[in-house]
């Protein structure tokens, strides 16, 4: 993945200090973001699914282990070992059922990283959210992570939503829907407002 440069990051947290006072304050805050760019491939797509839902301390336990049991995480290494030694690492069965189905899917040629890599981002997320196993929060951190599309936004994403509730002082957090369609304002830079949050939050841990 290419991450974008620190004038294009510039470019986009100017625009978005204009449009959103609480944006402002992240990045007065912690200045440019530090974009968390990953490699497009079946790898970094894996680890995504293993991290949703479930707390970051018990995903890097589960995440060590998988990444323990090979050399190199490939869909074909993961399709040929025994679904058993998975699930000890920690795995529950839905997520080991989302990570086979995910890996079929890149083994028959249905999710191609270098294609994904050079589609326009409403191809690209149509693509993602066809595999069985990956739903919108993982197709749009892939977007955003690996692939690098600057308006790819993961929708409900609990860190994001707290981090605005912190900034903005609210009492209560958004819900979900409230809190997407705050960000429609975010667009074309939904992605950059995401990592101004993260960076943010993370820096100002409770």
């Amino acid at each position: 993945m290419t991450a974008p440069s620190a004038e294009k990051l510039h470019q986009a947290c100017d625009t978005l200090a204009e449009q959103d006072p609480v944006l402002a304050t992240a990045y007065r805050a912690i200045g440019l973001p530090n974009w968390r760019g990953t490699t497009a491939n079946f790898e970094s797509l894996a680890r995504i699914v293993v991290y949703q839902l479930i707390s970051t301390k018990a995903a890097d336990a589960i995440w060590a282990r998988v990444h323990a049991r090979f050399a190199q995480i490939t869909a074909k290494a993961v399709l040929d070992d025994e679904a058993e030694q998975l699930r000890a690492c920690g795995l529950s069965r839905p997520k080991l059922q989302h990570l086979l189905a995910i890996a079929a899917a890149v083994e028959a040629g249905d999710l191609d990283f270098n294609r994904l890599s050079q589609s326009p981002i409403d191809g690209a997320r149509k693509t993602l959210l066809a595999v069985r196993g990956i739903g919108p929060w993982t197709a749009e951190t892939f977007l955003m992570n690996a692939i690098g599309h600057l308006d790819a936004f993961p929708h409900g994403d609990v860190g994001l939503i707290e981090a605005f509730r912190r900034l903005s002082g609210a009492e209560n957090r958004l819900s979900a829907k409230d809190f997407s369609a705050h960000a429609e304002q975010w667009r074309p830079f939904r992605a950059v407002a995401a990592h101004l949050l993260y960076d943010w939050y993370n820096a100002n841990r409770p």
